[in-house]
């Protein structure tokens, strides 16, 4: 098993040694319902062939933050064929790299795996590695990446702990909501206690639970009446306690935001790509957005983040 524990925490000794072993338990009975759901509702995705390489299955982990799976599809797909392995990203011009991200949002990620292909490439033979501590060494790549390309790509017992898994671990063992923010220490010791001890099982687990979560279990609106997990979920026994609570924070919106506008501008650059000189002159950047100061702001900061370059002062493009 990959151990991520830190302090030499024992899992057990996190959730509770009695509540550890009646989760085990529980565990070990959902199980066979679980699998024989998830062989039938499974969504057939690209990158569950069987033949998709560990770095293809990073492409996809780092494309899915914060972005619908969805969504995801056809960006990888494109991508992978256009660049295959870390030496064919880590070669590439910068430009084509933001012009293939698309409207995946949050460009940075692009420039991020393309400097962790850079690593890959040059001190790690074009091979990901299979540990986690040189995993999340690498640009860009965090715990619930490394866990990711350990489960689902080498088939190493790791426990897996995205939004959807904490939600569904949450009301199954715990009878408890799930309410956002950073995963707890509980909800992590929760994961790998669960975990089943056969590394192929875990990683069936891993995603089972989390499409169970995207497809049945999920946060507003659970459709318990389809869910496998029902006749023991401790959540539904208890009357689905505050059902859809999230922790208290500010809504965020996206209208008017700098982050609108660093789309705008983004998008705007992608479509002149097949330009010559792929160059948007300061007058056609300005009839991107009408606040000038806010224009300016964010065409300095995408600057400043290597998005874009700013050409003899005053035109802007895709980084080369």
């Amino acid at each position: 098993m990959v151990t991520r524990t830190k302090k030499n925490a024992e899992p057990s000794d996190v959730v509770g040694v009695s509540r550890a072993a009646s989760a085990r338990r529980l565990a070990e009975q959902l199980r066979r319902p679980l699998f024989a759901w998830w062989d039938v509702h499974a969504r057939t995705l690209p990158w569950r062939d069987g033949r998709t390489s560990p770095w293809g299955v990073l492409v996809c982990e780092v494309m899915s933050q914060q972005t619908q799976m969805g969504r995801v599809v056809p960006y990888w797909t494109a991508w992978m064929e256009r660049w295959p392995d870390a030496a064919a990203l880590a070669a590439a011009p910068r430009a084509d790299v933001l012009e293939a991200w698309g409207r995946l949002g949050y460009p940075r990620r692009a420039l991020r795996l393309q400097e962790c292909a850079r690593v890959v490439a040059a001190e790690c033979h074009d091979e990901l590695p299979r540990d986690y501590a040189t995993l999340t060494a690498l640009p860009g790549i965090g715990d619930y990446t490394a866990s990711a390309v350990l489960s689902f790509a080498y088939g190493e017992r790791i426990a897996v702990v995205d939004t959807n898994i904490r939600r569904v671990l949450s009301r199954v063992f715990l009878g408890e909501e799930s309410l956002g923010g950073a995963a707890s220490a509980l909800e992590r010791a929760l994961a790998d206690v669960v975990l089943p001890s056969d590394a192929q099982a875990s990683a069936t687990w891993n995603q089972a639970v989390m499409e169970l979560g995207a497809l049945v279990c999920t946060a507003k609106q659970p459709a318990c009446d389809d869910c496998p997990l029902r006749e023991r979920c401790r959540f539904l026994a208890a009357g689905r306690p505050r059902l859809g609570e999230r922790r208290t924070r500010p809504r965020q919106r996206f209208a008017g935001t700098d982050r609108q506008v660093r789309g705008i501008v983004m998008q705007a650059l992608r479509e002149l790509s097949a330009d010559a000189h792929g160059v948007l002159s300061r007058e056609a950047a300005g009839r991107l957005w009408p606040d000038g100061v806010q224009l300016d702001r964010c065409i300095a900061s995408l600057d400043e983040d290597g998005l874009i370059e700013i050409v003899d002062g005053h035109g802007v493009r895709l980084p080369r």
